[in-house]
């Protein structure tokens, strides 16, 4: 795939910018800052999350500059000369680390982190977040279907609707890694190779003088790959029909059998019952059934309970733009800076509880049971801890801190993974496909009971003792009283 050129450097926040330039006015853009993206729940209240979205992030970075036409924009806007001339000579410099695309992702873990000179570090706020919580979305709520759809291949189908035509291509590029088998967006196919499908719109069928005519003529044209809309008159009494007779006197003689129909009205569950007995009659039992229609995890579900014939699902609107939960909330937090090779943590201390930060440059490791191969809990640590696996490790809830479980026989994975190195990417992103692979794996090491999709049992992100101790430290310095 050939990557964009385009300058996105001016998609931020102005906030972002005057925070800058008030760095460099006051002589603080050495100081070196430790910043953390998480998120705080996970959509429609399910078990886990899917990270998404660091190719496009990495992109935005190697080709982070400031065009002269951005300079006189701010020169325009009242910044200082000194912070213009600094954008004149600006070079990304800043260390990333972050979750690689396809693993389960869950609230309170950092999943980017960005070391480097406050000045920068603070202005790619907005695009790491843009980039990270649209697809991270999406992965989400598609891989939702996807298991809902018990092993039947699950479409993206939600261009038209999406919220804009970035979010339609990338939306679909998200659809794909959280396991739909394809899209309906040619762009997504041109750009990262995710297979387009489609066949005809009920258009197509009302344009002929019959739907006969309509049928023969696709069928005519697109033999090896025939899929028929079957219900924009009556699916039972015409379309049906219509489309047996087109297969018998098209397709086999011509050598072919059908690939499908597809209906996207009615009662599905009890029509696709009756639509296999008829096509089972007349000699396709080959011929998949397709169901489309403004669905979501829970019409799929219910349709397979009762029953329905449908091989495969068409899901758009309610897919692309998560419609049920449409906010992935990621934030970009301060958690440490660094002063003469010292670094010091802080803190945001809020009434509101779950908006307290937790501090520190961090590592996060996902703790695996050796015997199961199922992942026990993720554990944040200071960076310069080491889990030793060859000895018991106790965990315990970081705010019922009485709750507390030994584990043994466990591997401790670390999950982030360094993009870049003093501002040069050393990553090399997998492609699509294994990335697709790589979640579907990964997702198979949570537990049944964290994949179900209401009362989700709660995935523990616990901290190590001194992390604890060292957050509830600060705590008590900010507020004068020690929280638990």
């Amino acid at each position: 795939m050939k990557r964009t050129d385009r300058n996105l450097t001016m998609l931020t926040d102005f906030y972002e910018i005057t925070m800058a330039n008030g760095y460099l006015a006051s002589s603080m853009e050495n100081i070196v800052a430790y910043f953390d993206m998480f998120f705080r729940a996970v959509p429609d209240k399910g078990g886990f999350a899917i990270m998404a979205g660091i190719e496009q992030m990495i992109d935005y970075l190697n080709n982070l500059h400031f065009t002269d036409g951005d300079i006189e924009y701010l020169r325009r806007r009242g910044m200082d000369e000194r912070f213009l001339k600094y954008l004149e000579n600006f070079e990304f410099s800043c260390d990333v680390w972050a979750v690689p695309e396809g693993t389960p992702i869950f609230p309170g873990e950092p999943i980017v982190q960005v070391r480097g000179p406050v000045v920068q570090a603070q202005f790619i706020e907005t695009m790491i977040l843009l980039c990270i919580n649209h697809q991270s979305l999406v992965a989400t709520k598609a891989n939702r279907i996807v298991r809902a759809a018990n092993g039947r291949d699950v479409m993206e189908f939600g261009s038209r609707r999406a919220q804009g035509f970035a979010a339609a291509v990338l939306g679909a590029r998200a659809a794909y890694i959280g396991g739909c088998s394809g899209t309906s967006c040619a762009m997504t196919d041109i750009r990262f190779g995710v297979p387009a499908l489609g066949t005809m719109a009920h258009s197509w069928v009302q344009l002929f003088d019959s739907e006969l005519d309509a049928f023969k003529a696709y069928a005519k044209e697109y033999p090896s790959g025939c899929t028929l809309l079957i219900d924009t008159y009556d699916a039972l009494k015409s379309g049906v029909p219509n489309a047996i007779k087109a297969f018998d006197d098209v397709l086999l003689p011509l050598g072919f059998r059908p690939k499908g129909v597809r209906i996207d009205s009615g009662d599905i569950a009890y029509l696709s019952r009756k639509i296999r007995r008829m096509l089972d009659d007349a000699g396709y039992e080959d011929c998949k059934i397709i169901a489309s229609n403004s669905l979501d995890e829970y019409l799929v579900r219910d349709m397979i309970m009762q029953g329905a014939a449908v091989d495969s699902f068409g899901v758009g609107e309610r897919l692309i733009t998560s419609s049920s939960s449409p906010v992935f909330g990621g934030v970009y937090k301060l958690c440490a800076i660094e002063r003469g090779g010292l670094i010091e943590p802080k803190i945001k201390i809020s009434e509101n509880v779950s908006k307290v930060t937790t501090p520190c440059f961090k590592k996060v490791y996902r703790l695996f049971d050796n015997k199961t191969g199922k992942a026990i809990a993720d554990l944040l640590t200071l960076h310069n801890e080491t889990v030793d696996e060859s000895l018991p490790y106790e965990l315990f809830d970081p705010d019922f801190t009485w709750k507390r479980k030994t584990i043994s026989n466990f591997t401790a994975k670390p999950l982030l993974v360094k993009m870049f190195d003093n501002g040069k990417c050393v990553y090399k992103s997998p492609s699509l496909s294994d990335i697709r692979l790589y979640c579907a794996r990964q997702i198979d090491t949570l537990w049944d009971e964290v994949l179900r999709f209401e009362n989700p049992h709660n995935y523990y992100v616990d901290l190590s003792q001194p992390l604890w101790d060292e957050k509830h430290r600060l705590i008590k310095e900010k507020t004068g009283k020690f929280k638990e």
